[in-house]
């Protein structure tokens, strides 16, 4: 069988093989408890402290204000769920094209608090309008908080960061970011960005399944959202994943050590894969905006739908090339994409999503581009 041809990085990403071999010799050597007061609990707690220091580092926190998490959905539900119970927060901004683990939250804390939610219009690309937000900012006294996604998932779409933190710092509002689809392609900087919370997972960036963190500025002193031991500074019970939290620290520092490499070779495949699509594929509408705030790896784009297409994704995979209908949380569910929906794609049409990563070549792509003209 021929090599597959993996074109869904924004859905999960391989394992770096530095970061197999670290967590590997972690499993086999240094399997103590690192809540444990001999060496081998004493080495593990070493471990973990050089790697949250490796974190703060690379986003430019304090120490004490990493905490490892299991996935940055359970870092969004902490963010969101706490600043409402534990922040006061009364208000929540958010956006219809949010990831589920956002958008859930949110409703089940619609249903089950008085807390209000308002979601911002979104342009075709998913972008939101800061105008709205001021004036949603400023209509209300009430404790607020804004979420909004750094890069979104599906569409690559980038909001101005640090134009909506420093709006909400000017209204005293608090300010949550899933990065998840940005840590490690983009410079973060949470002293020079008011950010209250930012939550992200490993596995986006080579990085081991099973582990995130969240970022907690020192000024927002809230409760666990897991109860249990005094792990994470008595912030999340549980005996701490050792090897994964390694494994994390270790993907992020080659992923930011290589960025600038990496994001310009994605940036070369992105051009080069949407000239092909245009010159190849009839009736093609792309919905990344690939000539203005969007993250390179990701292509999103439709075509008119046909009974071929019913079927494409499926042919795509029997021709060895992995691709996304929409986020990899509603992959191989017919329930159509929340995102694509809230920017108004027609029912008439059959979206793709493409994301690339440093590893992928412009062979691939042609076969690609080849296996999809011949399947329409």
């Amino acid at each position: 069988m021929s090599k597959r041809i993996y074109l869904d990085h924004a859905a999960t990403t391989p394992l770096a093989p530095e970061v197999v071999q670290l967590m590997t010799d972690i499993w086999t050597h240094d399997f103590g408890n690192p809540s444990s007061i001999y060496a081998e609990g004493r080495k593990a707690r070493m471990i973990i402290e050089g790697a949250r220091k490796e974190v703060a580092n690379a986003i430019n926190a304090s120490l004490g204000e990493v905490f490892f998490t299991s996935c940055a959905t359970e870092a969004n539900n902490m963010a969101i769920k706490n600043a409402v119970r534990d922040l006061g927060v009364e208000l929540i901004i958010s956006s219809p094209t949010e990831h589920h683990s956002v958008l859930h939250t949110l409703k089940s804390l619609e249903r089950d608090t008085a807390v209000k939610i308002v979601f911002l219009d979104v342009d075709p690309f998913g972008q939101i309008d800061l105008n709205q937000l001021k004036i949603v900012l400023e209509s209300s006294n009430r404790k607020t908080l804004i979420s909004l996604m750094f890069v979104n998932n599906e569409l690559g779409t980038i909001h101005p960061i640090q134009a909506i933190a420093e709006l909400a710092k000017e209204h005293n509002a608090l300010f949550h970011t899933d990065a998840v689809q940005a840590l490690g392609s983009y410079e973060i900087d949470v002293q020079n960005t008011p950010i209250s919370f930012l939550t992200c997972s490993a596995h986006k960036f080579n990085g081991p399944k099973g582990v995130g963190f969240i970022y907690i500025n020192g000024d927002n002193i809230v409760k666990p959202l897991i109860d249990g031991g005094a792990q994470e500074r008595n912030m999340r019970g549980g005996t701490e994943n050792t090897a994964q939290i390694a494994g994390l620290a270790m993907a992020l520092k080659l992923a930011l050590d290589n960025r600038v490499e990496r994001m310009q070779h994605i940036l070369s495949l992105r051009d080069y894969l949407i000239g092909q699509l245009k010159l190849k594929i009839k009736d093609i509408q792309f919905h990344n905006n690939y000539e203005g705030e969007s993250h390179p790896k990701i292509i999103n784009f439709s075509i008119p739908s046909t009974p071929k297409t019913e079927l494409l994704l499926f042919n795509l995979d029997i021709n060895g090339i992995c691709a996304s209908g929409g986020s990899a949380c509603s992959s191989g569910v017919e329930s159509a994409s929340h995102v694509l929906e809230a920017i108004g794609l027609s029912e008439e049409r059959r979206a793709i999503r493409i994301s690339l990563s440093h590893l992928n070549l412009p062979e691939e792509l042609d076969i690609f581009v080849d296996v999809l003209e011949k399947h329409l």
